[in-house]
């Protein structure tokens, strides 16, 4: 059955995420961390969005985004999962094992100045949430690190 696509809403910004399947760790080294990091610096080359903070965990993602349109949000998160599963799966040599992730992206329209000000910062304050550093930028796999460097 084919997807239903995503309906055309006019918010500015989006807080997007995505969970693998099973909450299985997808990112375990340094490197996986890069390379998802790059595939996504690459995507937002091929389709231009807005990028204003993300956080990437073990098993799962968040990215506040700004798209001019829902069609472009959907172009870039689907090539970025797509890359990600299918090189993901070739590095581990598990080609054919089965998706990577839980399914689409979830996207939440935000609307307001104040509740993209406390997404960015809910994002980028989810690895201290998750008991995984003292300090929100002391996590090096999200915009609040990098951007303070």
């Amino acid at each position: 059955m084919a997807r239903r696509p995503r309906s055309s809403l006019s918010a500015s910004f989006f807080h997007v995420h995505n969970r693998s399947v099973g909450k299985a760790h997808i990112f375990t080294r340094p490197n996986d961390y890069r390379a998802f990091l790059a595939i996504l610096r690459e995507g937002l080359t091929r389709h231009p969005v807005r990028l204003l903070s993300y956080c990437v965990l073990s098993n799962h993602w968040h990215l506040v985004l700004g798209p001019n349109s829902t069609f472009e949000l959907s172009k870039l998160m689907h090539w970025v999962t797509v890359t990600h599963s299918v090189r993901w799966r070739h590095r581990g040599r598990t080609v054919g094992e089965g998706p990577v992730y839980q399914g689409r992206f979830k996207g939440h329209p935000i609307d307001a100045l104040d509740v993209l000000m406390r997404t960015c910062r809910y994002v980028e304050r989810n690895a201290l949430r998750a008991g995984l550093v003292r300090r929100a930028q002391d996590w090096p796999w999200c915009s609040l690190s990098e951007r303070l460097r």
